[in-house]
């Protein structure tokens, strides 16, 4: 199957380096001209962290989905705010049976893909791996213990099951632990809880998972997502215990992937891009006056982001300010 990866940055290069270690036909797509041009020369470079290399060749690249022609999967990787004028990109290579599937974080992408293509040809899913990019043409996995990736169909049925089976074989031959589902939501709330903790607590902080965890203050505030992500899990008909939450999938967190700046510390701290907020801890804020549900971590923490993303060019850098 010809698979296109629409959103290439560093999340996206690491989830199709998987794919394509593991025999994936594969096109990335991505407007970094400077990373295309030099996987398409050179090859990938893919470190799985923290001493494993690979040099990956035979990537397809592309700036736009314009010339590509049509796939039979198209995942978009792109951030969660653009993932709406991707999927109008991506139109050029999408034929009547390709297969859309949402692999980005947090909630309501699943809403976007219908908003243009029907519940048969749709899937989502996401990852539980930190990712960076190593320069153009490389890209960095630091992966967790257990399943990396879980996906699924928004309708099953033998195209959907076809892709979804075809792309599950590919990253377990590329060594990433993946798995396609008959019912994903549960895997992807769970993943939504891990993002709006140690995502946004970590950009709003300025500091890696493990340090949070270690101090008192910053664990209360894990602690408190977490519980108001659960409650609204538990509203919207995905059952999450907050106490084993804690317990078991944030302490698995904690033991594997403590010296990491996740991807939303990454992009406030020094890309100075527009974060995810919107689709996790402000969607969970939204869901909370939706359903009557106290959430005043999240609603801080949010409105605590918006601000700092809105003012990059303001802030004080070294004791100066810019």
């Amino acid at each position: 199957m010809k698979i296109a990866m629409i959103g290439s940055g560093a999340a996206g290069s690491v989830f199709a380096a998987y794919l394509r270690k593991g025999g994936a036909d594969i096109t990335l797509v991505d407007p970094y001209k400077e990373h295309m041009d030099k996987i398409a020369k050179d090859g990938m470079k893919f470190t799985i962290y923290p001493d494993e290399v690979y040099h990956l060749t035979g990537f397809k690249t592309a700036y736009t989905a314009d010339d590509i022609g049509t796939m039979d999967i198209v995942i978009f990787m792109t951030k969660a705010n653009q993932l709406e004028s991707a999927i109008q990109g991506a139109k050029p290579c999408v034929g009547p049976n390709t297969v859309l599937v949402s692999l980005i974080n947090g909630l309501g992408n699943d809403d976007k893909l219908l908003k243009y293509y029907p519940a048969s040809r749709c899937m989502i899913g996401s990852g539980v791996i930190g990712t960076a990019l190593d320069g153009p043409g490389g890209c960095i996995s630091t992966p967790s213990e257990g399943v990396i990736m879980n996906f699924g169909a928004l309708e099953n049925n033998d195209v959907t099951i076809a892709a979804g089976k075809h792309m599950e074989e590919c990253y377990i031959n590329g060594g990433c632990k993946a798995v396609f589902r008959e019912d994903v939501l549960p895997f992807l709330w769970k993943k939504v809880v891990v993002n709006c903790t140690v995502n946004t607590v970590c950009a709003v902080t300025r500091l890696k998972i493990g340090e949070v965890e270690a101090d008192p203050f910053g664990q209360k505030l894990f602690h408190d997502v977490i519980r108001e992500c659960c409650a609204i899990a538990n509203a919207k008909g995905v059952a999450l215990d907050a106490d084993e939450f804690i317990r078991v999938d944030h302490q698995h967190i904690i033991d594997h992937i403590s010296d990491y700046y996740p991807s939303m510390a990454q992009d406030m701290l020094w890309k100075k891009y527009r974060t995810e907020i919107d689709t996790l801890n402000g969607a969970i804020s939204d869901y909370g006056k939706q359903f009557g549900i106290p959430t005043p971590t999240c609603d801080v923490l949010s409105t605590v982001v918006r601000c700092i993303q809105n003012n990059y060019a303001n802030q004080y850098v070294d004791g100066t300010r810019k």
